[in-house]
């Protein structure tokens, strides 16, 4: 029943909110077209802004996973991860989400590909990479485009949220699809 609901919401969630938000707009008298343009330059300009912090980031994350730092923090982690009832499987994308967006994506593949699409950990590795964020990515392109220098509180806050949303999609997922 719960998949079912999950499913139909996951089908019209997109395009209901694409379609709200013109129709909303355009209620509203705002020029929704000129409003779309306009933030389109905008983030173009911003994407200029953030290249340097985009090409450290991916060098760092490059650099972690060939030395197999990312290897050597999972085999550290996995006991203390299993009491939440976490696979070792699953620690390398956990390790590398908050880095990499492309990186833990090439870990979901590889799930994918190795214990097949309806695997418990091919469904668990999909719904933790949905449910997490790429922090360090975030925090180094979005505060670097503004200029924000301390980002400590922001760090400790976004990882704590990364771990939350882990340990829900492991909750969430045992309750959903194991059994």
């Amino acid at each position: 029943m719960i998949a079912r609901a999950i499913s139909l919401l996951s089908i019209w969630a997109i395009p209901a909110f694409l379609l709200f938000i013109p129709v909303y707009g355009a209620i509203k008298g705002v020029k929704v077209y000129e409003s779309f343009v306009e933030g389109a330059k905008e983030g173009f300009q911003v994407g200029v802004r953030i290249i340097p912090y985009l090409v450290a980031i991916l060098v760092a994350v490059g650099m972690l996973r060939g030395a197999g730092a990312i290897d050597i923090l999972s085999r550290w982690l996995d006991p203390v991860l299993r009491l939440i009832g976490l696979p070792a499987e699953i620690l390398p994308l956990a390790i590398m989400r908050p880095l990499s967006g492309s990186g833990s994506m090439g870990i979901v593949t590889e799930l994918i590909k190795t214990h097949g699409p309806d695997s418990f950990l091919a469904r668990l590795g999909a719904t933790a990479y949905a449910s997490t964020e790429t922090t360090f990515y975030v925090l180094a392109v979005y505060f670097g485009s503004v200029g924000v220098k301390k980002a400590r509180h922001a760090v400790v806050c976004g990882l704590l949220a990364d771990l939350v949303s882990l340990i829900a999609a492991v909750f969430i997922c045992r309750m959903v699809f194991a059994g």
